[in-house]
């Protein structure tokens, strides 16, 4: 049975590095570790093949079978060489690595020659240890060269020679443990040996994978500046010697030789899914993505993931928001399920867009000239924060906004280009399962964020087309209001030409006079506005202690009545008069419209660092936070129904833009509301 089990074990061997060997000369050899392997595997061929036949006819003898196992030792050794190539680097590495290239083949030389010498001509030059400790030396070697080879290879390097190495450590890891087993008690294990050709056979679709992912990518490496053998290898080697000494007594002391043969086979198997995966990267959270990363050329299908994310920006069938789809897509692609989406806005600085399943602070507006803006306008790169709180050099010092830091476990930050302009950025959380990056997952991840923001500046640029066509309408609905008012001015024209014929009733006639004039001035006063919105007003020093008294004096007779509260005595800004009379009136009307007639509406004046700031509270129904960043100051958006246009808030904002302020707003349902006025002082007045 002992004969039956090597005889199947070492022809299986040989067969499935025969179709190997037959599968590598296909490939045309392009290069010289094309051939090496060629080479490698017709010797391991032969070899299996004399091992097989010895099991059954006890033919060949010891010393041909050895010399065929040396030949399969250099033939695998010069793999290692051909893909480590010592020839490439500066001249003393080139010397190195010719040293020990020597180094390595006199060794071999000089076994063979011993072992010609014993055959031919029957002389015992050297003893059966001397021979195992000679394998052992053999396997020891090779493992050296796998580790030098793996430690200078460049990434892309690694990636297509990985299962090559896999497969050499294998075969001699394996010759290690059986020689090693054999010195410490003094003969080969019959199990071992046994098992040794099917153990072998297992790697050989390991080298077809390799040989088919170098095909797109060479397997050569180059050797490092300096090339230094570590002693991890050794070390680890003396502690695994200790175990097979113990592995190996138990061995020995229960089980059948069959059974023996049958659980060495079954523990190499488990040790080669072992060593895949201690090389590979960690398990992703799919078993898609660590299928796909194993055992194909990429980790990624990229027409899969391309039409995915195509399909879930260009999905108007679902509820969410297109900002929400954004996020979901870019941090799907590294297994993370939240993220929060920064973008330019009319000020080009960064304002929280949208957030999913992640909590960020109040106060989260990135101001256009800030450090990250600064980067992300140079630098088309992703900002990994954990290598950046470990190494920020690596980011040149970069001083990242605490509104990133200080939320929910971030991660990465992804920059948004279009036509290579930076419109903003996804902040992505930290993924339960840990997620390794490499040059494959940022490639991807720039290429779909490319492709999101093209989604996200066509939706812009489709909402201001919009705007503008609605602009159009109201400029239409201007014209017929400009012939009507033309209509009345005229008739109100007529009215004064005619009125020294009713000079009868004096009084009547005056008042009606004074009437009719005023009424022209302000139709007149309408007409230039509606023809040319745009126009410059002409603008004053004004006093806004002053004008918000007789703003409080004119709403008075509304309830609730406002209350002026104002330490200031005097504050001048620049401005025109009725222009911003007509902005604080519209917001305290609003304010006296939300707030019940028994309610609170306050106006207060502050000044502080060359603004002056006013301050109209009230506590009425109130605005959700939704409203007030997505209608509040959107032109054409009114809660008043028929009687509002909705462009009060967005002209009254837009003006004190143009004066360099701004209007903020804070608000809670059933609490209340709080307009915050910004307003340049007027420094020709002596404001500092």
């Amino acid at each position: 049975m002992d004969i039956q089990f090597g005889f199947l074990s070492h022809l299986s061997g040989a067969i499935v590095f025969g179709l190997l060997s037959v599968l590598i000369a296909k490939g045309l050899l392009r290069r010289s570790s094309d051939k090496a392997l060629l080479w490698a595997c017709a010797i391991t061929t032969f070899w299996m093949l004399a091992l097989a036949c010895q099991s059954v006819y006890g033919y060949p003898s010891f010393h041909l079978r050895y010399g065929l196992e040396l030949c399969r030792n250099i033939a695998w050794v010069f793999v290692l060489v051909s893909i480590f190539q010592f020839e490439k680097g500066t001249s003393d590495q080139k010397l190195t690595g010719k040293t020990l290239k020597g180094a390595i083949f006199f060794f071999y030389a000089l076994l063979l020659v011993f072992l010609v010498i014993e055959g031919f001509f029957a002389i015992n030059l050297i003893s059966g240890t001397v021979l195992l400790a000679g394998q052992i030396t053999s396997s020891v070697i090779g493992l050296m060269l796998l580790e030098l080879a793996w430690r200078n290879a460049s990434v892309y390097g690694r990636t297509s020679a990985k299962y090559l190495c896999v497969s050499l450590i294998f075969i001699f890891g394996y010759d290690f443990f059986l020689y090693s087993d054999a010195l410490l008690f003094g003969m080969i294990s019959s199990a071992f040996w046994d098992a040794r050709g099917a153990v072998n056979s297992l790697v050989a679709p390991l080298i077809a994978i390799t040989l088919i992912n170098s095909r797109k990518q060479p397997v050569e490496v180059q050797v490092s500046r300096q090339i230094v053998f570590h002693t991890s290898t050794l070390f680890l080697a003396g502690v695994y010697l200790l175990l097979i000494s113990t592995g190996g007594y138990y061995i020995r002391a229960f089980g059948g030789t069959w059974g023996e043969a049958l659980q060495t086979l079954f523990f190499s198997l488990a040790a080669l899914i072992l060593i895949l995966l201690i090389s590979s990267k960690p398990f992703r959270a799919r078993v898609m993505l660590f299928i796909s990363k194993n055992f194909f050329d990429y980790k990624y299908d990229y027409r899969e993931e391309w039409l995915k994310s195509t399909h879930t920006l260009t999905n108007q069938g679902e509820q969410s928001p297109l900002e929400e789809r954004v996020i979901r897509v870019i941090s799907g692609l590294v297994e993370s399920h939240s993220g929060a989406l920064w973008l330019k806005d009319e000020d080009n600085n960064l304002a929280l867009e949208c957030s999913v399943n992640f909590n960020v602070p109040k106060h989260n507006t990135i101001h256009q000239s800030s450090e990250i803006v600064r980067y992300f306008e140079q630098n088309n790169w992703i900002i990994d924060l954990a290598e950046y709180g470990s190494d920020p050099t690596k980011y040149n010092f970069l001083d990242v906004p605490d509104c990133i830091t200080n939320t929910s476990d971030p991660w990465l930050i992804v920059p948004l280009y279009a036509s290579e302009e930076l419109h903003g950025f996804v902040v992505i959380s930290e993924p339960v399962t840990k997620v390794e990056l490499n040059w494959e997952n940022y490639d991807l991840i720039k290429v779909v964020s490319s492709q999101a923001c093209s989604f996200l500046a066509q939706n812009i640029y489709q909402e201001k087309l919009a705007q503008s066509k609605q602009f159009e309408a109201v400029n239409r609905t201007s014209a017929f209001m400009v012939h009507d008012l033309k209509t009345i001015i005229a008739q109100l024209s007529l009215l004064t030409q005619n009125a020294h014929k009713f000079k009868n009733n004096p009084a009547f006639v005056d008042d009606m006079i004074k009437t009719t004039e005023h009424t022209v001035d302000k139709m007149q006063h309408l007409l230039q506005q509606i023809r040319n919105p745009q126009a410059q007003h002409q603008t004053q020093s004004i006093e806004l202690v002053a004008l918000l008294n007789r703003l409080v004096d004119a709403h008075g007779k509304w309830k609730p009545q406002p209350v002026l509260s104002c330490t200031e005595k005097v504050v001048h800004v620049r401005a025109d008069n009725d222009q911003l009379y007509a902005v604080i009136g519209h917001i305290l009307q609003n304010a006296q419209d939300a707030t019940p007639k028994d309610g609170e509406v306050t106006i207060n004046l502050k000044k502080n660092k060359g603004m002056a700031y006013i301050f109209i509270q009230d506590n009425g129904s109130g605005m959700s936070e939704d409203f007030i960043k997505h209608q509040l100051f959107k032109p054409f958006v009114s809660t008043k129904g028929l009687t509002g246009m909705g462009i009060g808030a967005y002209q009254s904002r837009e003006y004190l833009k143009r004066l360099g302020g701004n209007i903020e707003v804070t608000s809670q349902i059933n609490i209340g509301t709080c307009f915050t006025l910004h307003i340049p002082l007027d420094f020709r007045q002596g404001h500092e």
